[in-house]
């Protein structure tokens, strides 16, 4: 009777643990499966031993004219007549508009009778000259009647002379009643309307000429060195979008702005074409390939790529994963620094070619993470 209740307890502690085990069992499977983290984002760019940096620096322009020059009378006097407006094209000599003329008549016509009267006095302080000439000759006359006779000769003829200038220049005068565009171009602004009076100078139209187009910008101090004239840019313009043209810069201010503290920077567009209008906005990317790179075969970073392996110099560099779904990963590689700028460093050694770097929060990530590269939110901020 003892030996069969024994045996009915052992059966039933053997129950019990597979009982516990199972429940184990079936709590370890229920539990899922912790997810691995995701990829941190890191901003990174490829570089390149030419200077620069990958994307090449970005700058906003407006495009102009090449020339442009006010349109003025060169004398005073009250607009009677307008004959272009506003973005109206006009020919080289093509009459824009007219003073009144009426004064300027008049002094043209009362220097012209001035001139008659300095003739005739000249003619017949000619014929005294001849006479007084030849009686002195017959010893008729006293020299000094011939001195007097050949001092109102040389008189007359300067007061000819002087009325004939008066004349030319009040004929000049009313000519310049007469406002005539001197080149071909479009007319981008009206600043005097008809009725008013303006003064001598005082612009009454401003003309853009026709022919080379410009992109103008405003540089600041960062993308000043990766500037230079003849340097070659790619130019797109938001009202025409998916088309892109090349312009080579041919100025650059020496210095800057008092105000604002940038550069302005002028480009040429080449082929513009008719669709490209004064005024549009542009954005200007810099050519990497022919950005000034200031050091031969160098890598221009910005200063806020510099991280430090002890006591040596280092960059993080996003090593690309094995296949498509692998994560990217980063890399501490240590560099050599040629030179250390303001905002920049230039390294000479530990970079290849197309690698890419982090940017900015070097002393937040740590050697193999996962990372997902993303672009700078202003790419012109880390141009070289």
């Amino acid at each position: 009777m003892r030996q069969q209740s024994y045996r009915s307890a052992r059966a039933a502690r053997t129950a019990c643990a597979l009982a516990l085990a199972g429940i184990v069992m079936l709590s370890a499977c229920s539990k899922r499966e912790v997810a691995a983290p995701a990829p941190r984002p890191v901003v990174a760019v490829a570089v390149y031993a030419d200077g620069s940096a990958t994307p090449a620096s970005s700058l906003p322009g407006e495009v102009q004219a090449r020339y442009a020059t006010p349109l003025s009378f060169r004398v005073g006097g009250k607009i009677v007549e307008r004959r272009v407006r506003l973005g109206d094209v006009v020919k080289n000599g093509q009459i824009v508009a007219r003073l009144d003329p009426a004064d300027a008549q008049k002094s043209a016509a009362s220097a012209q009778a001035q001139l008659a009267a300095a003739e005739h006095s000249l003619i017949y302080a000619k014929q005294q000259l001849d006479r007084d000439q030849a009686q002195a000759k017959e010893n008729l006359i006293a020299p000094a009647q011939l001195e007097q006779t050949t001092n109102a000769y040389a008189s007359a003829l300067a007061q000819r002379d002087q009325a004939a200038q008066q004349a030319a220049l009040s004929k000049d005068q009313l000519q310049y009643t007469t406002l005539a565009a001197d080149h071909a171009g479009v007319i981008t602004a009206e600043q005097a309307d008809t009725g008013q009076n303006v003064s001598a100078g005082q612009a009454v139209y401003n003309l853009a000429w026709s022919g080379d187009v410009d992109v103008v910008c405003d540089v600041p101090e960062s993308a000043l060195a990766a500037l230079s004239v003849g340097q070659t840019a790619t130019v797109t313009l938001a009202a025409l979008p998916g088309r892109s043209f090349t312009a080579r810069v041919r100025e650059l201010s020496p210095a800057a702005d008092p105000q604002s503290r940038t550069y302005r920077a002028k480009l040429t567009l080449d082929n513009p074409g008719p669709d490209v209008r004064l005024g549009m906005t542009a954005d200007i990317a810099l050519s990497p390939a022919n950005a000034s790179a200031n050091q031969h075969g160098a890598f221009i970073l910005p200063a806020t790529a510099l991280f430090h392996d002890g006591t040596q110099p280092a960059v993080w560099v996003v090593r690309a994963g094995g296949n498509a779904s692998s994560a990217d990963t980063l890399e501490l590689r240590r560099v050599a620094v040629m030179r250390y700028d303001e905002r920049t460093i230039a390294i000479a050694q530990g970079l290849k070619d197309g690698e890419r770097v982090v940017l900015q929060g070097v002393h937040t990530v740590s050697a193999g993470e996962k990372v997902r590269v993303i672009p700078p939110l202003h790419p012109e901020d880390f141009a070289s």
